[in-house]
């Protein structure tokens, strides 16, 4: 994680974990990402470099409290806004995430699906993605309805697209490859 976003990850990690709060922080996180799916308006005040960082202080500071985060979590979003690395919140979210499940002994995987899975279908989709790499797996839910239907799963550095957009686009290119 040499990032910027892996290296703010890993201290928040450590600090979390001295306190014995990874918990309490991962769940943070989660609602802070979820504020972020939820409002362009709180995006663009995390994002802008227009604002300033102490407005962007006193934003995130009110929001993230209104949204009952805990104070080390505040704390946190308060020095990236100060230090003006807002701007990687969102992967600062997904490292911590990953280094947390790591420290579980899990694996985290991301999954896009045209539409909300089921609980039946989440857990269907642990027990194999478990069967394949032989630890619990994490999933992060996504909902794109633009690849139409199938799956996209990814799981560290692997990746299998088996959406219908992308089987749909390989049949385009085929059938004009042998035109």
């Amino acid at each position: 994680m040499a990032s910027v976003a892996g290296r703010y990850a890993s201290a928040l990690f450590e600090l979390a974990s001295d306190e014995g709060k990874v918990a309490e922080v991962e769940g943070d996180l989660a609602k802070f990402q979820a504020l972020s799916d939820e409002s362009a308006d709180f995006v663009r005040v995390i994002r802008s470099p227009v604002i300033s960082s102490d407005e962007q202080e006193k934003a995130i500071s009110t929001v993230l409290a209104k949204a009952g985060l805990g104070s080390l979590t505040i704390n946190f979003f308060k020095l990236l806004a100060k230090n003006r690395r807002l701007f990687a919140a969102s992967d600062v979210v997904r490292d911590f995430q990953s280094l947390a499940a790591r420290a579980r002994g899990e694996v985290r995987a991301e999954v896009t699906a045209a539409s909300a899975l089921s609980d039946a279908q989440v857990a269907d989709l642990k027990a194999a993605l478990k069967a394949s790499v032989g630890k619990d797996v994490t999933l992060v839910q996504k909902v794109d309805p633009s690849i139409l239907g199938g799956l996209i799963v990814k799981l560290g550095s692997r990746m299998v697209d088996n959406s219908l957009k992308t089987k749909l686009e390989g049949m385009k290119f085929a059938l004009k490859g042998s035109a």
